[in-house]
């Protein structure tokens, strides 16, 4: 059955009226939830002349240093969680936490689609330059039905993939008892989605269905999709509870008796692609696409570890008319 349902719900709020662009970079008003200001300045660059010339920096890494302080272990214990793939950005925050403040990180990674040869290679390096790692590599038969309806539903085979990844860190957190997590990046803040991202230091779990679910239930849609398409029968759906709940946020309450918390760390310190590209391979063994640049991109450290990442942007440019 072909299905010709669309649910996500940010092709609604993208203007039709005009198409227009930053007056200082390449990003146009058809990008979710960007903001402009009156000449026309879109949110991320506003963000990063504020970056260069407005936000102290040394107080924000007094923050940080009070944060880390309130959770660090006493007896080497783990303290924090750091979800990555083993990139140049996760690889750049793990390695800060442990050796520049003190902290006892667990990391984990949640599998890729399909690993490139470098991609592998890389998570392999840095768990070798001194890291634990929990990899969790979901149900095969039900991932690839999950990617197949985030395609047909929302465009974007991805959006699976994406529930994982900010779900099972928080699963692991409450299953170590470790109530902080520090993800890398804010990409509401550093890209534009919102002009208010810019001020705060950790996630909303408040925010997830805007933001991670595109205003949708996550998992429990395609599900209740798939049912409906004939994509999953019922006893396949009951045999996979325990696979279904790692893609789904943990319960309120257990996040509230925890105490958890999602931090980012480009809120406290200065975020620089290239910077943690150059840091991550001289600390974490982090080695560049052998093939030269990435698809779709000027550099050769971006999108390494998934083969169907420039799938990804091409439905971004489907879409939203940008890409890579």
């Amino acid at each position: 059955m072909i299905i010709k349902e669309i649910l996500d719900k940010q092709l609604s709020t993208v203007p039709t009226d005009e198409v227009f662009y930053c007056s200082k970079c390449v990003n146009s008003n058809q990008r979710p939830r960007l903001q402009f200001d009156e000449e026309r300045v879109c949110a991320a660059c506003q963000y990063a002349f504020e970056k260069e010339h407005l936000i102290d920096w040394k107080a924000r890494e007094n923050e940080l240093k009070t944060l880390l302080d309130k959770y660090r272990s006493k007896d080497g214990s783990y303290d924090v969680i750091v979800p990555g793939s083993g990139g140049k950005d996760s690889a750049y925050v793990a390695h800060q936490l442990k050796h520049v403040y003190g902290m006892h990180p667990l990391t984990v990674t949640w599998n890729a689609h399909m690993y490139t040869d470098i991609g592998w290679q890389n998570l392999q390096n840095f768990i070798a330059s001194g890291f634990d790692n929990i990899l969790y590599s979901p149900d095969g038969v039900l991932h690839r039905k999950v990617s197949r309806l985030a395609l047909e539903l929302l465009g974007d085979a991805f959006d699976g993939w994406a529930y994982g990844t900010r779900a099972f860190p928080l699963h692991i957190a409450i299953k170590f008892n470790i109530p902080l997590v520090f993800y890398g990046e804010n990409q509401s803040a550093e890209y534009g989605a919102s002009k208010q991202a810019k001020e705060r230091s950790h996630d909303s779990f408040d925010d997830w269905a805007r933001l991670t679910y595109k205003g949708q239930k996550g998992i429990d849609t395609l599900v209740e999709k798939g049912l409906e398409y004939g994509r999953f029968t019922k006893k396949e759906i009951e045999n996979m509870t325990s696979s279904l709940a790692v893609y789904k946020m943990p319960p309120m309450d257990k996040i509230e008796k925890l105490g958890l918390e999602s931090h980012w760390f480009s809120y406290y310190k200065k975020w620089i692609s290239q910077d943690n590209y150059y840091y991550a391979q001289k600390h974490c063994g982090f080695q560049p696409n052998p093939d030269g640049r990435s698809e779709g991109t000027y550099t050769k450290y971006v999108s390494l570890d998934d083969k169907t990442d420039s799938f990804h942007y091409y439905m971004q440019l489907v879409k939203f008319g940008f890409g890579r």
